[in-house]
């Protein structure tokens, strides 16, 4: 799918020829050990998803399946549903970004719902340079892990599903499907259910089947009626078609907008074209569509596999020449950087990459765009997590859930000792998460450095405006954040909210570059790690429009005519108004409860656990919780063991699986940590709990 069907064709036979070859030499090997015990060779037991067991994001593989609405019956589905909504469900009248992850076959390390071990799993936080994500395998049905639907939420971004049919089987799918236009009603429905159960945005319909032609009438009403009820059922949804069949029925890519395709794409939201275009092809794409023009995504294959351009570290060749055309792109397989293991490592190589893409088409996406705002950098992998700068784990781990407001920091290439290298970091300190923006190098010349971490567009009213970051300094080094605002009249202001220390040298230095210099009214030091710095600022800009937040580095030793090395952390930064601050419901306001309760006797006495917690408000609305935090206790009658962090949920149930219960621990009290859209959580001991007793042999 999605890549021109002759280099397809040939790599497949070259892929079957080399397997086939492959399982004869592994056959005739194995014929010559010695039989095994047939229950020793068994296969696993098929996957049950009625069962109680970790909670995985899953495909639909069948028609059957999708009919039945097996899925809603999942023990996997409640965990599976989203939680950010999309805060604007209206795409912009503009050329779009579309980008379209394909990695390994889908459902890698994000299948794991509540999170996984693999501090190096692939994730993107380029999001302010996308409109709309879509989450595609080679399944049926690809479901989007809900991971990557809060992540592409929380930054503005719509996310798609995928229905394909391909291949053999897929024209048998494609004949049932398109029995009657009453079958192709229904399955649209379907999908339509789906998407609004589990909070994404539409679906990427991809059939890429030869079809009789007196099928493709009831084809265009499948199209046309899974637009229709999408739309009905979620506001801002979109149905996108693929370049693929024709209304012929043959299976031919066209490459472009033309009336071979069109049919499809005047009852759907828009068509992503296939790679294999010319260089008029979206311009000539454009005038077909009319004013439709934006609905048009043309493909890049990043790959490379016979795109216009070569894809890869030349994708933005392509990008401009659609940008010329006045439509808008779509990026397949953006996942090539992790997957080739482009150098010098991930991180770097993506920002490279995706600084591209930036060069050639702009940021799509501003944030904050609403109070309160809060961002602790975290890109939901990492090697330890810390809540209110303690570290609660120590674990490597993975959580695109937990992906916070990504910074949209400008990469400047491989860094020199001269300068301030700034990275995402996962190794020093965090103060929430597991993440943070870390600063060192050598000031420049003019004694500071400035960097944009956030591209805003937030009206300000009447009431004053409270910043609070947290920092680690080591040495002489400072940093404090500026912020540039606009007015109506296009009056530009930048205001700096300076670290602690020497007001007069800070003003001194600073007071002719910025309109207004404010120091801290608070400082304060983290209870539980004195070397986080906790800064709180607050202004009035009722009427102006702030527009960006900028990190300044700089150092009370600054005029000084030696360069100053410099190493400083920030942890988070948080904008909200007086009336924003997050009132916690008592712990007596839950109703927490244990179900599908599992105990397995272990060794020299111990235990383990399996259960799922599920929590609610008694009267109230838990939604306007973001996440919670999953600590338990183990209570004997000597003493109580120190609270373990076993993860994090973002809707309000957490499944426990297999918990080590020591011999001679007597009860159990799982703490649900509820935490605030502005980074606050509620204090343990004021948190929702569930005590269970542990089960006597």
């Amino acid at each position: 799918m999605l890549i021109p069907f002759l280099a397809y064709l040939n790599r497949q036979t070259l892929i079957f020829s080399i397997r086939n070859l492959l399982c004869s030499i592994l056959n005739a090997l194995l014929s010559l050990l010695p039989k095994m015990n047939s229950s020793a060779s068994a296969d696993p037991p098929p996957f049950d998803p009625s069962r109680p067991a970790v909670p995985v994001s899953y495909p639909i593989k069948t028609l059957a399946d999708l009919e039945s609405r097996s899925y809603f019956d999942s023990f996997h589905f409640p965990f599976n549903k989203s939680s950010v909504a999309l805060r604007n469900s209206r795409l912009a009248d503009r050329p779009r970004m579309l980008v379209c992850h394909d990695m390994a076959g889908g459902y890698t390390d994000d299948k794991w719902v509540q999170g996984g071990s693999n501090p190096e799993a692939y994730t993107i936080w380029h999001w302010y340079l996308m409109d709309v994500f879509v989450y595609f395998s080679h399944d049926l049905v690809t479901l989007p892990p809900p991971c990557w639907t809060n992540a592409a939420h929380k930054h503005g971004v719509k996310v798609l599903g995928t229905f394909i049919t391909e291949w053999d089987e897929g024209r048998v799918n494609a004949n049932k499907l398109l029995a009657t236009k009453e079958s192709a009603r229904m399955y649209a429905e379907r999908l339509t259910e789906l998407a609004s159960a589990l909070g994404f945005d539409g679906w990427l319909l991809n059939m890429e089947v030869k079809l009789d032609v007196e099928k493709i009438p009831i084809l265009t009403e499948f199209v046309s009626h899974l637009t229709k009820t999408m739309h009905d059922l979620v506001p801002g949804s979109l149905v996108i078609w693929y370049d693929s069949i024709t209304v012929d029925g043959n299976l031919i890519w066209q490459n472009q907008l033309n009336q071979k395709n069109k049919p499809f794409f005047d009852v759907s939201d828009g068509i992503f074209l296939n790679y294999s275009w010319l260089e008029d092809y979206p311009k000539h794409s454009a005038a077909v569509a009319g004013d439709r023009k934006f609905d048009v995504y043309v493909g890049i294959d990043i790959f490379g596999r016979g795109t216009y351009g070569g894809g890869q570290w030349n994708t933005n060749v392509a990008l401009d020449v659609i940008k010329r055309g006045n439509v808008s792109a779509a990026l397949f397989a953006p996942g090539w950087v992790y997957e080739t293991k482009q150098p010098p490592d991930f991180a770097t190589a993506q920002n490279r990459w995706w600084s591209l893409v930036e060069k050639s088409w702009g940021i799509m996406q501003s944030f904050p765009l609403e109070l309160p705002f809060y961002s602790n950098f975290d890109q939901g992998r990492g090697q330890h997590v810390a809540i209110d700068g303690e570290q609660v784990s120590s674990a490597p781990w993975n959580n695109l859930s937990s992906q916070s407001f990504q910074p949209c920091l400008n990469f400047f290439g491989d860094p020199s000792s001269d300068s301030i290298q700034i990275l995402v970091d996962f190794k020093e300190a965090s103060y929430s998460g597991g993440g943070n923006i870390t600063f060192k190098g050598t000031l420049p010349d003019v004694g500071y450095f400035s960097t944009k971490l956030f591209h805003g567009e937030l009206l300000l009213g009447d009431l004053p405006v409270h910043l609070k970051y947290s920092a680690k300094l080591d040495g002489n080094s400072l940093i404090g954040l500026s912020l540039e605002f606009s007015s109506a009249e296009k009056e530009k202001l930048s205001v700096l909210f300076a670290s602690r220390g020497n007001t007069l040298l800070t003003m001194t230095q600073f007071s002719s570059k910025f309109n207004k210099v404010i120091m801290p009214r608070q400082v304060t030091k983290s209870k539980t790690d004195p070397g986080w710095v906790i800064l709180e600022s607050s202004i009035s800009m009722n009427g102006f429009t702030l527009t960006e937040i900028h990190a300044l580095c700089y150092s009370e030793s600054s005029l000084s005519p030696n360069p100053t090395q410099y190493f400083a952390i920030l942890g988070h930064v948080s904008v909200k108004t007086s009336g924003q601050n997050v009132v916690f419901p008592p712990s007596t306001s839950w109703l927490v409860e244990g179900q599908d309760i599992e105990w397995t006797s272990g060794s020299q006495g111990s235990k383990t656990l399996s259960v799922k917690l599920r929590w609610r408000l008694k009267d109230g609305n838990a939604s306007l919780f973001p996440k919670y935090n999953i600590f338990v206790e183990k209570l004997s009658n000597q003493d109580i063991e120190k609270q373990e962090y076993l993860g994090v949920a973002q809707v309000e149930a957490f499944y426990v699986f297999n918990l080590v219960v020591p011999s001679g621990t007597s009860n159990l009290k799982f703490i649900i940590q509820v935490c605030g859209v502005d980074g606050t959580s509620q204090p343990v001991n004021d948190s929702p709990s569930f005590h269970l007793p542990v089960e006597r042999s």
